[in-house]
């Protein structure tokens, strides 16, 4: 793994949170994706090389609606960068982690991506990502 990609923070909503993420870090949201499959909004803020990823849920069965409504609002995962999603998923695999995905599948922020269960990394899901070439 090369470095922290994002940390994904879950939100109801992001009317009140885009702002005030923007006062917070001084700095514009630099993208905003509708991501289907997951039925999940992502807002994105870069700070140095550390980027924030706002989750906000699009329909009331979305994972990040779940999570919200077991959790509240809050970091919902931290993701890793890495040069070869399958290599590594294979190495993870290998070295006894239980992957929620069984193949890299496309996310946003022009990644593939990868999720690993929080059972295995005490209760924090870890996502894995690689840039799509």
């Amino acid at each position: 793994m090369q470095k922290i990609e994002h940390i994904g923070i879950a939100v109801k909503s992001f009317k009140t949170s885009i702002p005030m993420y923007e006062k917070l870090l001084n700095t514009k949201c630099y993208k905003i994706e509708s991501v289907e499959s997951e039925k999940v909004n992502t807002a994105f803020f870069k700070t140095g090389e550390s980027k924030i990823e706002l989750l906000e849920g699009i329909s009331e069965d979305s994972v990040i609606n779940k999570f919200i409504e077991k959790k509240g609002e809050g970091m919902h995962h931290i993701a890793f960068a890495v040069e070869d999603i399958s290599k590594e998923m294979e190495r993870l695999k290998a070295e006894g982690f239980k992957l929620i995905n069984d193949s890299p599948k496309k996310g946003a922020d022009n990644k593939l991506v990868c999720f690993i269960h929080p059972r295995e990394c005490n209760s924090v899901l870890i996502e894995i990502v690689q840039e799509i070439s």
